[in-house]
Formats: structure tokens, C-alpha cells, sequence
């Protein structure tokens, strides 16, 4: 079952997300790596102000499509729009240019400096024209891009090592869109290997940036329960292709286990 949801006008009653403006939309997208096709006939689409869950298996080709929206892999075959306009994503650089902010599993942080630096790490704010770091000031705007969107932690100065492991977490989702140039957010697993308790604190900060409405977020996860919580949108990608496009309210985590299922039941 294939259903590439393009959108509908807007009714009374209607979302309000079915009349946003698309953040970024893709078109019959494809990749290939010698003789393996990662990505085979891609469309996808994400609005302003919505959560859209990207699940499926490993191998599905989910890291090769999230490494294409943020420049690292340039398609073979498709079309790119960003924000309405036709759009070549040249590096992973330019995609930030764009607005595109990406939180790995792997955080890219470093422990042994406190969260401000962390929040600042290679746009730290200097003096000029003498390279001395403005401290104080870095210290100011991290506390409050901290309490714009939440996050409770002890200091600003705590060494990010010291940290559990939802609160660096929130830090890296903070890092990303703490620039008021941030469009989209692609998270990978942002709940990968975390208790409740963590996880729930993740899952409340992406609930204040979805209320805030002015970017559009990629979540991959594999807890389904989760996705269809907290996203409004479901798209499930299988051999390299969304092969499920959903609104979270329309579907449940047993349609979802049932279709992942049945995929191994024909093999």
C-alpha cells in the first residue's frame, strides 16, 4: 500500500498543519552505491510546524535518505525543493545554510567542555579584533536558549560529561535550533537507548517545539508507540521507498507492526 499524501484543502474542521507550507518536499528520488540501490523512488514531504516519523527496518535505506537531505549524498535521480524553491543541496554546509539542523546519534559533543561551549562549538562568539572568547555573553544566551524551549539543567557551566544522557540529548536538539535560521530538524534516533524517564523529558521538548510552529522536524525512531504519540505523520520506508503515508491519528502501532510484519511473510 503506497499513499503519497500531497495535502488537501483546507475544511472546516481541517488540521491546521493540511494548509502549512511544506518545509521540504521531495520527488521521486533515487541513490545508488554501485550496485546497490539505497533509494529507489523517494517521495516525501514535512510542513511547518509538523513531526513527521520516519520508521522502517534496518537497511530500509533510512540513514542514506537522511544524509541526502542534509547535503552529505547528492540523489541520482529527483527533484529537491526547500521551502518552494527547486533546490540542489551542494554539501552539508550549504544545507545549513538553508536551515537544515541534523542531531546524530552519536550527539558530536564533547564532554569535557561545559553545555555553553557545547551550545557554541564552531560559532563560538569572540572579541574582535582580538580572537577572545565573549564568555559571559555565550554563558547569557545559552541560559536562555536553554529556558526558551525548557530544558532544566544545573548550570551552564556543567561540564556536559556530567550529564545523563536525556539532558545531552536536549542539549544537542537545543544546539540545533537555538539559530533562528533553522527550518528543518532531522533527528536519528533521539530516544535510541534511554530509560522512561529520559526518553519522556526528549519527547516533552519535541511537544514545546512542535507548539512553537515555525520548523519542521524528521524524527526517526524505532519505538512505534512513541512515534505515534508525539508525530503527526507517519511515512514507513521499505526497500528504499516510502511505501506508507499516514497521519498518526489515522493509524496505530499494530497497523504499523502489522505492515513491517507482513513484509517478512512474503519473503
Amino acid at each position: 500500500m503506497t499513499t503519497h499524501g500531497k495535502g488537501a484543502p483546507a475544511a472546516a474542521g481541517a488540521d491546521p498543519l493540511d494548509s502549512a507550507p511544506d518545509v521540504i518536499r521531495v520527488e521521486h528520488i533515487s541513490k545508488r552505491f554501485g550496485a546497490v540501490q539505497a533509494l529507489t523512488d523517494i517521495n516525501l514531504h514535512v510542513r511547518r510546524g509538523e513531526i513527521l516519523g520516519l520508521i522502517g527496518d534496518n537497511g530500509a535505506g533510512k540513514s542514506t535518505l537522511i544524509k541526502t537531505l542534509t547535503g552529505f549524498h547528492r540523489p541520482d535521480e529527483g527533484v529537491l525543493l526547500f521551502e518552494g524553491q527547486r533546490t540542489v543541496l551542494r554539501s552539508v554546509v550549504h544545507a545549513r545554510s538553508l536551515g537544515v539542523e541534523t542531531v546524530f546519534q552519536d550527539l558530536a559533543m564533547i564532554n569535557d567542555l561545559p553545555v555553553y561551549l557545547n551550545l557554541f562549538l564552531n560559532r563560538e562568539l569572540t572579541h574582535r579584533p582580538l580572537p577572545f572568547l565573549k564568555r559571559a555573553e555565550m554563558r547569557r544566551r545559552a541560559r536562555e536558549a536553554l529556558d526558551s524551549i525548557g530544558i532544566t539543567i544545573p548550570s551552564v557551566d556543567t561540564e556536559v560529561g556530567r550529564l545523563s544522557g536525556g539532558q545531552r540529548q536536549a542539549i544537542a536538539v537545543a544546539r540545533s535550533v537555538y539559530s533562528e535560521t533553522t527550518r528543518l530538524l532531522l533527528l536519528d534516533e533521539p530516544l535510541a537507548a534511554m530509560g522512561a524517564k529520559e526518553g519522556g523529558q526528549i519527547l516533552r521538548l519535541l511537544s514545546r517545539l512542535k507548539e512553537r510552529g515555525d520548523i519542521a522536524i524528521i524524527l526517526i525512531a524505532h519505538n512505534y508507540a512513541q512515534v505515534v504519540d508525539i508525530c503527526d505523520r507517519v511515512n514507513l520506508l521499505q526497500h528504499g521507498e516510502i511505501t506508507f503515508d499516514r497521519a498518526s491519528k489515522d493509524t496505530s502501532v499494530s497497523e504499523l507492526l502489522e505492515l513491517v510484519h507482513a513484509e517478512y511473510r512474503t519473503v
